[in-house]
């Protein structure tokens, strides 16, 4: 088995020193050092190349960003970003995914130690995942805890009957590791006329915000973080709450999302399979599901759901993956009616829009 070459790359001593002994357990990955900054980083680089880096944002003598950016032009490498939830770490983190970082851990400023030594777990499947990343797909413009692995059931019931075929559209998308990228892509593309879109990307609280604003100044389309309440429009795009879980709801002729608390589901919050479920429930066939880059298999179970209400349903292909997890797991479940590549998924949205 071939080891997993990891670089820390931290100016915290704690940090490094708990991230080596977290690191070092797995026998599926090899430490190959931990630099306080990046120019010590690029030193020991030049001995050995790792496979992946864990990389700290705000540093001395250069800055985890500049660090990022430098890095994706000369020879792209997996990136995990381990940063501090702050108002202005959470926009920081957002240029960070949007240079090209693949996943983040999110380390809180009081009581961090503990915490990374409790969420272990967590960092090894982030730096896994990273090192299966597709980085070709990326292009350049969150950490699973550990614990039971609960269905949409915790938060809400199956579906029994869904909504007869009306002439509303809504379109419901889910994703996780490259989904940042992957949904600006998607997002950008569509006009100002397109039908009204939830969104759950798997991310931590305080991040979802900085997410959707910084998307908001790309796109033709409103892009917003959802608050319980929103009404689901066309030519508005919701992305859901870190933290919270979010579902479509239907009244009268409108649809609205609602925001809920409620455990993990399939080990996120939110989950792509509680607003999948959910669109079943109230959507039905006036829905398009779609299924992006992400590991896992949160959200298969959802859009089989949506399938067998009548919804159309679309899985993202292998190849403009970043990760090839969860539409693969759909596809296994018979829920993807068609792949299609990334830079075709805009196009189905338009076209979906305006059948009748």
């Amino acid at each position: 088995m071939n080891q997993i070459k990891v670089l820390i790359v931290d100016d915290s001593a704690v940090v490094r020193q708990v991230l080596t002994e977290n690191l070092s357990k797995d026998p599926g990955i090899k430490l190959i050092g931990a630099a306080s900054d990046p120019l010590f980083a690029m030193t020991r680089m030049q001995a050995q190349w790792p496979d992946v880096i864990v990389l700290d944002v705000e540093m001395p003598r250069m800055d985890g960003i500049t660090f990022l950016k430098k890095l994706m032009a000369e020879r792209p490498t997996p990136v995990v970003i381990c940063s501090s939830l702050t108002e202005k770490g959470a926009e920081t983190t957002m240029q960070a995914l949007a240079a090209g970082a693949v996943s983040i851990v999110t380390k809180p400023k009081v009581g961090l130690k503990q915490f990374l030594q409790d969420d272990s777990e967590g960092l090894l499947a982030s730096v896994k995942a990273a090192a299966r990343a597709n980085l070709s797909r990326l292009g350049v413009s969150s950490a699973v805890p550990v614990q039971a692995k609960l269905t949409a059931d915790a938060i809400l019931p199956a579906t029994v009957h869904a909504m007869a075929e009306t002439t509303d559209r809504v379109v419901a998308i889910g994703t996780s590791t490259g989904g940042t990228q992957a949904l600006e892509v998607v997002l950008t593309a569509l006009p100002r006329v397109c039908p009204g879109i939830v969104i759950v990307q798997h991310m931590p609280e305080k991040f979802t915000g900085a997410f959707a604003e910084r998307l908001n100044g790309l796109c033709q389309i409103e892009v917003r973080e959802a608050v319980n309440g929103d009404r689901v429009i066309p030519g508005r795009a919701l992305i859901a709450q870190g933290g919270r879980h979010m579902l479509l709801k239907r009244s009268g002729a409108q649809y609205h999302v609602e925001i809920v608390e409620g455990p993990p589901v399939t080990r996120h919050r939110p989950s792509v399979d509680v607003l999948f479920r959910s669109a079943a429930k109230c959507a039905g066939k006036n829905a398009l599901g779609i299924i992006m880059t992400g590991m896992g298999d949160d959200g298969a179970r959802g859009l089989k759901e949506m399938h067998d209400m009548g919804a159309s349903t679309l899985g993202q292909d292998e190849d403009s993956c970043v990760v090839y997890g969860m539409p693969k797991e759909a596809a296994k479940l018979g829920a993807v009616g068609r792949e299609i590549p990334l830079g075709r998924i805009a196009q189905e949205i338009v076209a979906y829009g305006g059948r009748r």
